[in-house]
This record gives structure tokens, C-alpha cells and sequence, in this order.
């Protein structure tokens, strides 16, 4: 049996419909708390006496093509307690219809949130744009930043490493949370005196992974001098690497004597490795000349 539409079915749970106005492009439902109460927020005292009553306008997710706003209708309570120093207070609506001081329903948010989560910034406000969300790439990336839950347990494994606000000009340091793999804090330079303060503030650490520059070693060591400090295995591994190429470069001759090969076939070599080898012989000339030309000033003079 088909059942027409209601437009009381838009309004979130917990409030109650008292009318709709509506214009080619959004919905205004308004609507009120069905509670007889409010909660103090400091005494937690329940109070049935009203002072006042304003409207708030808080937005709500689309329908049928349009923008969905609540005219919230929102009353101040008068705290019933003498010795409160809350006299008078606003109803509040729960964190599950309408957040505190925001001005979206917690559905909204939550779509909000994973918009910027799974798009970034300009990509999910003009994804949003096209879903009928009234929201701005800042808006976005501040909901991320608000809803990103930090850990309420002290942090015991960090990893230190820099990064760039824009390549080759301007660096930060990054600190990640190695336990449960998650961005802890951007500082904004890479001065040993900033992570130094940062690092003060968390006396819980016990290890620090960093890379092998001086910087970051000196201000664990000064800030938390009974941690232990490790190198991240990215940076292990990339200066193992380094030093083995180098080592490798500077022993080729005697490599190449060693195996009996004084020439490389150009044919089984990658691009990559034929510039390089070009290189290698150019520099090889380039030295034979020097020599040459060493060698008959030599003669010339004597």
C-alpha cells in the first residue's frame, strides 16, 4: 500500500514540526525540541522555567534537489538552583541532532566530515556544491581538523622527520604517533628550539625515531634525556644505500680489474645508466687530456 510523502519525515529525531515555507531552490522546516525541560549545563539541574525564546537557523541535509534549513526554534531556561552561578541558560539538543554552537545537524556534519576526509578541501567543496551542501573547501577542512579524535592516552612512540609547506623554501617538522599510526602535530619550523618545547610537553615519551641529522637528536636528547632514540628504517635504509653506492663508485677501477672487465657493453645498460656512463667516459677524457697536456709542459720545460 503506498503511503504519501511527509514532510515532518525530514525533521531529525528528537524534534517536533511546526511548519514549512519553501522556494524553487530549499526547504525551511520549522521545528522546535519536543522535551518539556532543559539540563543545566553546570549544576546539571533540570529546569522547567522559561526566560526566553530565539530562533536559530542550522542547515540539514538536502531533499529532492534542495537546501534543507531548520528554523530552530531555541528556548532559555532560568536555572532553578539559587546558588548556581548559571542563572539563565540555553536549551541544548544533543551532540546526535544538533552539536553545540554549530550551525549544521549532526548528520550534516558527519556527511561534512567524510567529504573532506575522503576529497581534501577545493575537490569536496565543489563535490558538495553539486550535492546541494552549503559548505566551503575552509569549512571542510575544518570540520576534519575538529572531528579528528587525538588520543587521550600519553603518547609513549613518536616519529620526528621534516616536511614542506612548499618545496625547496619553507620546511616544518612533522611528529606522527608510530603506535597508532596517525599525524600528531605540524610545527611550523625545524629549529631545534620548537621541537625541543614540544617535546618538553610530553615527558611520557620513551622512544624517538628520527632521522640521522643533529637537530632533532639534540632536542630529544635535552627534552627527554632518558629516551630512546632510534633511526626511522626509511632513512636507515636510504643512507645504507648512499654509502653503498658511493663506496661502489669509488672502487669501480679496481671492481672492473678485479673481474676482468675494463669495458662495459652500452647495449645492457638501462637510459638511466647509459648518461651516466657517458658521463664517466667524457670525465675519463676529459682526464687523459689533462694528463697529456701535463705531460708535455713537462717535456717542454726540461
Amino acid at each position: 500500500m503506498r503511503t504519501g510523502f511527509r514532510i515532518s519525515s525530514l525533521v531529525p529525531s528528537g524534534l517536533a514540526f511546526d511548519g514549512v515555507s519553501d522556494s524553487e531552490d530549499s526547504v525551511i522546516l520549522a521545528v522546535r525540541s519536543e522535551a518539556a525541560e532543559a539540563q543545566c549545563p553546570l549544576c546539571a539541574t533540570a529546569s522547567r522555567r522559561i526566560h526566553s525564546r530565539y530562533i536559530r537557523h542550522v542547515a540539514d541535509l538536502p531533499s529532492a534537489g534542495r537546501k534543507v534549513r531548520l528554523r530552530l526554534l531555541t528556548r532559555r531556561f532560568t536555572c532553578e538552583v539559587p546558588h548556581c552561578r548559571r542563572r539563565i541558560f540555553a536549551e541544548r539538543f544533543g551532540e546526535d541532532i544538533v552539536p553545540l554552537r554549530r550551525r549544521r545537524t549532526a548528520r550534516l556534519e558527519y556527511i561534512v566530515h567524510h567529504l573532506g576526509l575522503a576529497l581534501g578541501g577545493r575537490p569536496a567543496a565543489s563535490f558538495a556544491k553539486r550535492l546541494m551542501l552549503p559548505v566551503s573547501n575552509d569549512t571542510l577542512l575544518r570540520v576534519v581538523r575538529r572531528r579528528t579524535a587525538m588520543p587521550t592516552d600519553p603518547l609513549l612512540v613518536v616519529g620526528i622527520d621534516d616536511w614542506a609547506f612548499r618545496r625547496n623554501h619553507r620546511y616544518g617538522t612533522i611528529v606522527c604517533d608510530l603506535e597508532r599510526r596517525r599525524i600528531v602535530t605540524l610545527l611550523p619550523d625545524r629549529e631545534t628550539a620548537t621541537v625541543r618545547a614540544w617535546l618538553s610537553k610530553h615527558p611520557a615519551i620513551n622512544i624517538v625515531s628520527r632521522d640521522r641529522g643533529g637537530g632533532y637528536g639534540e632536542a630529544a636528547a635535552k627534552a627527554l634525556p632518558n629516551a630512546i632514540q632510534v633511526a626511522d628504517r626509511w632513512h636507515l635504509m636510504e643512507n645504507a644505500s648512499a654509502a653503498f653506492l658511493d663506496a661502489v663508485r669509488r672502487s669501480m677501477n679496481r671492481i672492473r680489474t678485479a673481474i676482468g672487465a675494463t669495458t662495459i657493453n652500452p647495449e645492457l645498460l638501462t637510459c638511466a645508466e647509459k648518461l651516466r656512463y657517458q658521463g664517466y667516459l667524457r670525465r675519463q677524457d676529459s682526464h687523459a687530456a689533462i694528463a697529456a697536456l701535463v705531460s708535455d709542459c713537462l717535456l717542454y720545460t726540461s
